[in-house]
């Protein structure tokens, strides 16, 4: 049986942490920032913790990240 590839989308998408979290950039901070409060957008810049579920997801998706 060949190794299993990883996706390359999702490999540029998520960081795994040492525990084995899944890091993500959010999205939303593009264009459109006028109406966003600031507030909204200092969240934005903040790096996300993917659910438990979409984990097993992304370590299905990009085994050897």
């Amino acid at each position: 049986m060949p190794k299993m590839k990883t996706r390359r989308s999702a490999a540029k998408r998520y960081k795994f942490t040492a525990n084995g979290k899944v890091a993500y950039r959010k999205q939303g901070l593009r264009h459109i920032l006028t109406k966003k409060s600031p507030k909204r957008k200092r969240n934005l810049r903040k790096t996300g913790i993917l659910s438990n579920t979409e984990t097993k997801r992304a370590h299905k998706i990009c085994p050897y990240n």
